[in-house]
């Protein structure tokens, strides 16, 4: 079992999430403790107004919601909701919330059976539970003394990542209507949002876009990136959008520009420990040899860093963010050193773009004249000229005739006649000069 807590600073959120899942079928409440009636015997409005009563005996508390979910093994599909409440029951009293009014609702639009709790950590009495490490402190032993008291399956470190591993979105199984698209990329937010230290839109699409996921806030001329708005989208297997575009305010959590910019400060301090890593990583790739572009990306790929490359419409790279799986921190090129910027990398890893020889242009030697390809060359030749005397002059041209010579405009382009370069200065007259000197 895996268990989730979100604290939070609004009730409606939480609640409204919830039963929003309801409405569209794919979850049920099937319990709800130390309320005055059961579950099915209260209306929406009984259930949110009697948690919110409960909150405003401690105004002053703004964390005052809590959202948990216990997620089981994806084989333990016979978990009954009898032995769901039960279970919940035995951890919200390890956890410290036995006396507390809370829903459960069991969700069945995932891989894995799990349940979600809503509550308050305010008390009857007006008293705030302290949330502080609340994950470490109380939930982590609850979880494991839960695994042995109802057999489940023991959710150790490797267990973990390999039953709710994150994966990309398939593009296939989503039909384009905007509940199944909301749906599967609020899988995908509420796995990296929280968890990944990006400092920018561009930061935080280079992990989405692993996903088939992308934060889009349209052209500038758009009237949502004038408004300052923010769409997520579903992309397919060649990067483009596809489905419906679901606003950022839509969401549960509310994944709003805003909101991502707040984060953007605080998450530049929680990466700065992780830079040297990426940066060693990068240069131990360097160590007597120099790979290709390709390689570097496919080495880093093995060592849990991605590379995510910005191109133009010229396929030429422009820009490169590195992904950290493994410290969950997104670095700009620029922001690790001169070093590991795009164009850095590219003369490290000798790459070269491959440019037809017709668009190149001739290169300029030293002397200001433009070598002749050698198929153009032409042997030495000493044509004449005749002077007004009759007389014939040699005149030797290298490389060309004549008349080749005449028309090279590289040649000529910085001559200027002397007369044209500087005037003289004129004579100033000397005043009160008598004539007869």
């Amino acid at each position: 079992m895996v268990a989730v807590i979100k604290p939070g600073h609004s009730m409606h959120r939480i609640f409204n999430y919830n039963e929003n899942k309801v409405k569209e079928g794919v979850a049920e409440c099937i319990g709800a403790e130390n309320f005055p009636l059961n579950a099915d015997e209260m209306s929406l409005k009984i259930k949110l107004g009697y948690l919110l009563k409960r909150i405003e005996l401690r105004e002053n508390v703004k964390r005052n919601s809590v959202h948990i979910s216990l997620n089981f093994d994806p084989s333990e599909t016979h978990l009954g909701k009898e032995k769901l409440m039960e279970i919940a029951n035995v951890y919200m009293q390890k956890l410290g919330f036995g006396e507390q009014p809370y829903l459960v609702y069991q969700h069945h639009d995932a891989g894995h059976p799990h349940i979600h709790i809503v509550t308050t950590n305010i008390q009857s009495n007006g008293n705030r539970i302290d949330l502080h490490h609340l994950g470490i402190r109380k939930s982590e032993p609850a979880r494991k003394e839960i695994e042995k008291m109802f057999g489940l399956v023991v959710a150790d470190a490797h267990a973990r990542r390999e039953a709710f591993r994150l994966k990309p979105i398939d593009v296939k199984k989503v039909q384009y209507g905007r509940t199944e698209t909301k749906r599967a990329i609020t899988n995908v937010l509420d796995a990296v949002l929280y968890k990944y230290n990006y400092t920018s839109l561009p930061e935080l699409n280079a992990v989405l876009k692993q996903y088939n996921v992308l934060a889009d806030r349209g052209s500038e001329q758009s009237k949502i990136f004038q408004g300052g708005g923010l769409v997520y989208r579903i992309l397919d297997e060649d990067g483009k959008p596809v489905g419906v575009p679901i606003k950022a305010s839509d969401f549960y959590d509310k994944p709003t520009l805003k909101f991502l910019e707040e984060k953007y400060t605080l998450n530049d301090t929680k990466r700065q420990p992780f830079k040297s890593r990426v940066k060693n990583e990068i240069d131990k790739l360097f160590v007597g040899k120099t790979p290709t572009l390709d390689e570097l990306v496919k080495q880093l790929e093995r060592r849990g860093i991605h590379v995510a490359l910005r191109q133009n419409d010229a396929r030429l790279i422009y820009g490169i963010t590195y992904v950290d799986h493994q410290t969950k921190s997104v670095f700009n090129g620029s922001a690790l050193g001169k070093q590991y910027s795009a164009k850095a990398i590219q003369e490290r890893c000798d790459f070269k773009e491959t440019v037809k020889p017709g668009l190149l242009p001739p290169p300029v030697q030293k002397n200001g004249s433009t070598s002749l390809p050698a198929q153009a060359a032409k042997p030495d030749i000493t044509p004449t000229l005749q002077d007004t005397n009759s007389n014939t002059v040699p005149v030797t041209i290298a490389g060309g005739d004549l008349l080749d010579s005449l028309l090279q405009p590289e040649q000529a382009a910085d001559y200027i006649p002397g007369q044209l370069k500087k005037k003289g200065r004129k004579k100033r007259k000397r005043k009160n000069i008598s004539n007869n000197q």
